[in-house]
């Protein structure tokens, strides 16, 4: 598996310079070059711990999940395997952080079928306190309201369709029926009685809540990147820039939405008066601080699990053996 990070971490990193320089033609490379070397990198810092900021409101909304499922581990072990899921923040949708669920298996023994709607309860909550923002942004400037309530009201309803213990149970059900999905009958239900317990409306408003201050540390850090170049940009525009092309990287299941996320981001900067270089150099800045930070916190993260709990053996676990555990 580690094997199969690196080598995809090596094709992003490949995808994110090919995507960056297309947006530095875009640009003109002298105005993105002096965007840069303008740029105060002992800022970095400060930039990153607004982000460790984001992970750790997002490791309480984690944790909190685990005790709402009744899943006994300590509040260290619980912080290491949710800093070590970051480093598959390059997968579509961050469903990579399943990885979390079969360390939990490993830490309890719980199933990963128990805990994988919790990875699905995180990005619910996670899209919604994007689209509060978003939405927020999108009335005041006038710009991407009708995309910004289709995507609201599309988690809106998978929400209340995973929180009805009656709907849900007809939805799997009916796939239950899909003769290649039979056999995962009991694995079903028990996602079944997870999601439902996980997506009920206290727990739905009560995280989605904790998400905004999680998500706000990022838009912060890419307002304080502008406010350092000058630009005018309040701190409700940066956010509604930030958030807004977060969900527009994310709904395309691209890994990290790359391409598009940076490609938004860069457009709407223009679009709201940033200078062009101004705005590739953002861009590339709070990409760093936000996607490529928590990749490589969560490889750190990943030594120090293994130092503090032993090595992680999902290398050695077959394909089939894996289905079987689940």
């Amino acid at each position: 598996m580690f094997e199969k990070i690196r080598k995809n971490l090596v094709i992003s990193i490949a995808a994110g310079a090919l995507i960056f320089l297309l947006l530095s033609v875009y640009a003109d490379f002298e105005n993105v070059y002096a965007s840069l070397s303008y740029f105060n990198w002992y800022y970095l810092p400060f930039l990153f711990l607004l982000s460790f900021s984001n992970y750790f409101f997002r490791f309480l909304k984690w944790h909190y999940y685990l005790n709402l499922l009744k899943i006994k581990v300590s509040l260290k072990e619980s912080f290491y395997v949710f800093m070590t899921g970051l480093m598959m923040s390059l997968t579509p949708g961050k469903l990579g952080e399943v990885l979390k669920c079969y360390l939990i298996k490993e830490r309890t023994g719980n199933p990963v079928s128990r805990t994988a709607p919790i990875i699905l309860a995180e990005r619910i909550t996670d899209f919604l306190s994007l689209v509060i923002i978003s939405i927020i942004g999108a009335y005041i400037y006038g710009y991407g309201k009708s995309f910004i309530i289709v995507i609201g009201v599309i988690f809106i309803v998978l929400a209340v369709i995973l929180g009805n213990k009656n709907l849900l149970l007809v939805l799997v059900k009916s796939v239950s029926r899909i003769k290649i999905l039979n056999k995962y009958m009991n694995k079903l239900l028990q996602a079944y009685e997870s999601t439902n317990n996980l997506l009920t409306f206290k727990p739905l408003v009560k995280m989605t809540l904790l998400s905004l201050p999680a998500w706000f540390f990022e838009c912060y850090a890419m307002y304080l990147i502008l406010n350092f170049y000058g630009e005018n940009i309040s701190v409700m525009l940066a956010s509604f820039t930030y958030s807004f092309s977060t969900i527009a990287g994310s709904v395309t299941m691209l890994p990290a939405g790359l391409g598009v996320t940076e490609g938004s981001l860069t457009f709407l900067l223009v679009l709201f008066g940033v200078n062009k270089g101004n705005a590739v150099g953002t861009t590339f800045i709070i990409r760093i601080v936000t996607l490529w930070f928590a990749i490589f916190t969560g490889v750190v993260f990943a030594f120090l699990y293994q130092k503090e709990f032993g090595k992680i053996k999902f290398d050695e676990i077959k394909k089939g053996e894996i289905n079987e555990q689940l």
